[in-house]
C-alpha cells in the first residue's frame, strides 16, 4: 500500500510538472494564433471606432491577427460575460465600459461577474464626456435656460439615449439628481445612431450621446450641442457649456477598458498589459483619439481596478436616487 501510494504521489507530482511545462511552453510562444476581441455594442456610435484602433494596433506589437466580434445586448452585459467566461489564455480579450462593468452588477445579480475581482483589468483607453444636444432651431439657446424649462416643465421634456441604464440614461439621471428637475430618459435599443435619429426626426426635444457620434450633425449644423458632462472645456464642442462648472455633480462619463477573463498564466499577462499600455501611448492611437473627441487617460490594470471600484461606489449611490424615485 505504501508503495501504491508513493507511485500515486510521484504520477500527481509529474503530472503537475508536465502541466506547469506545457502552461510556460503556451506562455513563451503567446501568441500564436487570432486574438478575439469582443465588443458588446453594435458597429457604429462611440465604442466600435476606438476599439478598432486598439486593435490593429495591438495587432502590430504581439504581432497577431485581432479580430472585432461585436456582440450586443443586455445593456452590454452580454459581450462582457462572453469575455468573463471566456479560457483564460490570452485569445479573447474584451471592450467595457464602466455602465456594464460597474452598474450592471449592481442591478443583476445573474452576471458572472459582480466586481473588477472577477476579471483582469488590462488597460484603461480613453472616456467621453456625455453630450447634451438638441436641434438647431430649438428654442433653448443655452443650457441655463434649457435646466430652467426643465424647472417650469418637470417631466415634459424627452431625452434620447442608447439605451436604458448606458452611460448616457445614467448622465441623464444623474443631472436629474443634482438639478433637481424631471427629464424624461427615452431608452434606444439600436444605440447612440438610433437615439440621434429620434432627435432628428423630432420625435424627443433633446439627446444624450457622446462626441463622436455627434460630430456629424454638429458639423452639418442639424443639432446644437448644448452642454457637456465634464469639469472645463470639451475640446470638440468647445462652445458647450460645462455642466459641472454650472454648478451641477454631474460628471458620467463613457470610459473604454479592455478585459480578460480572470486566471491569465503570469506571462501571457504580461506580454498583453505591455502591448495594451504601448499601443495606448503611441502616437497614432493618441492622434485618432483626439482627431475623434476621446479623452485619453490611459491607466495600467491596478489604477484601472481603483477606478473601476470608485466608479462603483457612484453608481451604487445613483441607484439609490433611482430606486426613490
Amino acid at each position: 500500500m505504501h508503495c501504491s501510494i508513493v507511485r500515486g504521489l510521484q504520477c500527481a507530482f509529474g503530472a503537475l510538472v508536465l502541466a506547469t511545462a506545457a502552461l510556460g511552453a503556451a506562455a513563451q510562444t503567446y501568441p500564436s494564433r487570432d486574438i478575439t476581441l469582443i465588443v458588446p455594442y453594435l458597429p457604429g456610435g462611440s465604442t466600435d471606432p476606438i476599439a478598432r484602433a486598439y486593435g490593429a494596433g495591438l495587432a502590430k506589437l504581439l504581432p497577431a491577427t485581432v479580430n472585432i466580434e461585436n456582440k450586443p445586448g443586455g445593456a452590454a452585459t452580454l459581450g462582457v460575460s462572453a469575455v468573463v467566461r471566456a479560457k483564460p489564455d490570452g485569445y479573447t480579450i474584451g471592450l467595457g465600459t464602466y455602465s456594464a462593468l460597474a452598474y450592471q452588477p449592481l442591478v443583476n445579480t445573474k452576471l458572472p461577474y459582480k466586481d473588477a475581482g472577477d476579471y483582469e483589468s488590462i488597460v484603461k483607453l480613453v472616456q467621453l464626456p456625455a453630450v447634451l444636444s438638441v436641434q438647431a432651431d430649438a428654442p433653448w439657446k443655452t443650457f441655463e435656460e434649457f435646466i430652467e424649462d426643465a424647472r417650469r416643465r418637470p417631466g415634459k421634456i424627452r431625452v434620447s439615449v442608447s439605451g436604458r441604464r448606458e452611460s448616457s440614461d445614467l448622465a441623464v439621471q444623474q443631472l436629474n439628481k443634482a438639478a433637481n428637475i424631471r427629464l424624461v430618459s427615452v431608452p434606444f435599443t439600436g444605440g447612440g445612431g438610433e437615439s440621434l435619429v429620434a432627435l432628428l426626426g423630432g420625435r424627443v426635444e433633446a439627446t444624450v450621446g457622446f462626441g463622436p457620434g455627434a460630430l456629424g450633425h454638429v458639423q452639418a449644423g442639424r443639432i446644437r450641442p448644448l452642454a457637456v458632462f465634464m469639469k472645463g472645456q470639451y475640446p470638440l464642442f468647445p462652445d458647450a457649456t460645462s455642466v459641472v462648472d454650472a454648478g451641477y455633480d454631474a460628471s458620467l462619463q463613457a470610459v473604454y477598458n479592455i478585459i480578460a477573463p480572470k486566471g491569465l498564466p503570469g506571462p501571457v499577462r504580461e506580454k498583453l498589459v505591455a502591448a495594451s499600455l504601448a499601443t495606448a501611448r503611441s502616437d497614432e492611437f493618441r492622434d485618432f483619439a483626439v482627431a475623434h473627441g476621446y479623452l485619453v487617460d490611459i491607466k495600467g490594470p491596478e489604477d484601472m481596478k481603483a477606478e473601476l471600484n470608485f466608479y462603483q461606489e457612484k453608481f451604487a449611490d445613483l441607484l439609490k436616487f433611482l430606486e426613490a424615485k
